[in-house]
């Protein structure tokens, strides 16, 4: 009687062992197996970690097996069990491997396909298209699209974070859980006893010390000490945590009325400014999104205030970028003076603050949430809907939406949602963040995800023009080393456009993308279907940069950057000036954050500036979705494209005062996870 040797592993997180009763059928191309209680005398089954092996004899000769298929039954109590990997050797000796990765819950079942990555043109079988079928029509009921907000990308439909499918879950609540965090985070911080203080102003800026020395690094302690300097404040826009705002200035605007006469002393070539625009020394940020934003009105006795800035910027002749005129909104007028470097000391520095804190709410709501979080959401549903797990570009992507789904449910259950947690400190709160999205989503373009196209839309890819501008230099290379390895993984398993374009299942999942998470928008530019493979390729390094480099790059840095409340004023509680000659340094302190808000603040940037327990990094991949030898030398080679990288931008960061470490691809985490 023939008899196969099953070896099964159990995930090693929390909880992923399971004391219920196990059964084991084969499916093959002669005939289906009974089913078989996997189970030892006297020794305790699928435990966290374990990796158990059977023997299991059958009647007769079952042929090439195609399929298994796990049940587990109720021993005591419902146990969930997170299966990693079967694999089998057959009576001829061969091995076969069948890649799970998933949560059993309840009395469920899972059947499993070995782990070779197949097209649908590759099944030819009746009983794996119906596999490949039933799946989907599975995935598709239990990963539904849901309108959050009225023109947002569509999200996933599960209202907390326990609703959503146990295979995309935390392993551990409670280790996202807002609340928590941020709690702990001003514990960690020692800064519980200003923690309510709201409406309670510091004394001046050294009083803000008290709750940032606790726990300074480089790049924060470098900023409370500098915040006050042109170079510093013009140095942000190319490094800081939001890099992507910034670009050339190709003609003054006419809503930004500034003169060569009223900048003169700030420009070092004798030339007028407009030479200089000609010449590509101007650069630009305008703040238009913030225009007509509701400022948060939810504590009454708190006024807060928004503006929406323009700020110029100069490449002076040591090729730093410095600010030279700043007007605070965006209508010129007698009571919307452009302030200048030339002004007084602090009506200059009440100005660039405003700047600060406008580059603050852009960053996190429209930089951060929705060009990462959102956006990585989406191609998260799409994938869950429309790929099967034996289709290659699953396998390719799963890791890039690990946690992602999860970590958005929790952000709009506790975070983001009305009454939460971004409403105490932010001065877009109360609904304010939502009017940006919305606004912001009508401009949010597939070729704006493209990291080089993104870069030269802004006129900022020239590095000998523009050489310190380090986040466009790490970014290129990470985005080429992507494009390498994703055009490698189309290569094996699309040998020509054709292919590409009759691949259905592929094609519904860029349509779903398009329809649903762009809401069918012709002018996102996003693609309604794929038609050769270097536009697979692309499509694919988009998805993976934007879940993996550009939520690093915009992320990881905000402690660095956001955690010296001066420079990052998470609201503001006086209006802008509207004359020139009248700040006081008093009038400056009593319009940045009480200290309530400012314990808020610096607890929600150093709780979101941390790394998930047993965080991934760029390249790694333990989850063995792929088991060809082709695709594996194809990963090998992208590590150690990866390795490179790393070494080129530890070499440039030597001796630096100011390190820019975001892109290094051991500090890129594989998906947006927090």
């Amino acid at each position: 009687m023939p008899s196969y040797t099953v070896t099964v592993a159990t995930g090693s997180q929390w909880f992923a062992g399971t004391d219920d009763y196990i059964y084991l059928s084969l499916v093959g191309s002669a005939g289906c197996s009974e089913k078989h209680l996997l189970d030892k005398a006297f020794y305790n089954d699928f435990e966290r970690g374990a990796v158990d092996s059977y023997d299991v004899t059958v009647d007769e000769d079952l042929g090439e097996i195609q399929l298994v298929k796990i049940e587990k039954r109720k021993y005591w109590l419902h146990d969930d069990w997170y299966l990693k990997y079967i694999t089998l050797k057959t009576p001829r000796g061969d091995y076969v491997e069948f890649p799970c990765y998933r949560w059993i819950t309840g009395e469920g079942e899972i059947v499993l396909r070995d782990g070779r990555a197949k097209l649908a043109r590759d099944d030819q079988i009746h009983i794996l298209k119906q596999h490949r079928r039933k799946e989907l029509e599975t995935r598709q009921k239990q990963y539904r699209w849901m309108e959050w907000n009225p023109g947002f990308p569509l999200s996933i439909d599960a209202k907390y974070h326990k609703d959503l499918p146990r295979d995309i879950q935390f392993d551990s609540e409670k280790g996202v859980d807002f609340v928590l965090n941020y709690s702990k985070a001003m514990e960690n911080l020692f800064i519980n006893r200003f923690m309510h203080m709201f409406q309670s102003s510091w004394h001046d800026f050294a009083d803000f010390e008290k709750i940032f020395v606790k726990i300074s690094n480089t790049i924060s302690e470098r900023v409370m000490k500098h915040w006050q300097e042109d170079f510093m404040f013009g140095y942000q826009f190319l490094n800081g945590c939001n890099p992507v705002l910034i670009q050339r200035c190709t003609e003054l605007p006419k809503k930004l009325p500034v003169t060569t006469e009223m900048v003169e002393c700030s420009l070092e070539r004798q030339l007028t400014l407009e030479e200089e625009v000609q010449q590509g020394n101007i650069f630009i940020v305008d703040y238009v999104l913030l225009e007509g934003i509701d400022a948060n009105k939810t504590d009454p006795c708190t006024h807060q205030f928004l503006a929406a800035p323009i700020c110029l910027l100069y490449k002076n002749l040591a090729n730093k970028i410095v600010p030279i005129a700043i007007q605070l909104n965006q209508t010129p007028g007698e009571e919307n003076p452009i302030f200048l470097p030339s002004d007084a000391k602090y009506d200059w520095l009440l100005a660039k603050i405003w700047v600060r804190s406008s580059d603050f709410h852009v960053h996190q709501t429209i930089t951060h949430l929705l060009r990462t979080h959102l956006v990585s959401e989406v191609f998260g549903i799409a994938m869950y809907r429309q790929l099967p797990a034996v289709h290659p570009i699953f396998k390719l992507l799963v890791a890039h939406v690990r946690f992602t789904i999860a970590i958005n449910t929790k952000a709009r259950e506790q975070l983001i949602c009305e009454y939460g947690l971004f409403d105490k400190a932010n001065a877009t709160g109360g609904g304010g963040h939502v009017q940006m999205v919305q606004k912001a989503v009508q401009e949010l373009t597939y070729a704006s995800l493209c990291f080089p196209e993104a870069i030269k839309a802004r006129g900022m890819d020239s590095t000998k023009d523009i050489p310190y501008y380090f986040y466009r230099d790490d970014g290129m290379l990470v985005w080429e080393a992507i494009l390498m390895f994703t055009a490698e993984v189309v290569g094996i398993y699309y040998e020509s456009d054709q292919v590409v374009e009759e691949d259905q299942e592929l094609q519904d999942f860029v349509k779903d993308v398009y329809v649903y998470g762009m809401r069918g928008r012709k002018a996102s530019g996003f693609p309604k279907s794929i038609k050769s493979r270097e536009k697979l390729s692309e499509y694919l390094t988009v998805v993976i940069f934007t879940a993996s480099a550009q939520h690093a790059a915009v992320n990881f840095g905000q402690y660095d950057w956001c955690s010296w409340i001066p420079n990052a004023p998470p609201t503001m509680r006086a209006p802008p000036p509207t004359a020139k000659g009248v700040v006081t340094i008093e009038q400056i302190v009593d319009t940045l954050p009480d200290r309530g808000r400012s314990c808020w603040h610096l607890g929600a940037v150093w709780a979101l500036s941390q790394f998930q327990e047993n965080e991934l990094f760029l390249g790694m991949y333990p989850e063995e979705h792929f088991i060809e030898k082709p695709v594996k030398e194809a990963m090998d080679r992208f590590r150690k494209n990866l390795e490179a990288i790393v070494s080129t931008i530890a070499e440039r960061n030597k001796n630096k005062r100011l390190p820019y470490y975001y892109l290094s691809p051991d500090r890129i985490p594989n998906s947006v996870a927090i």
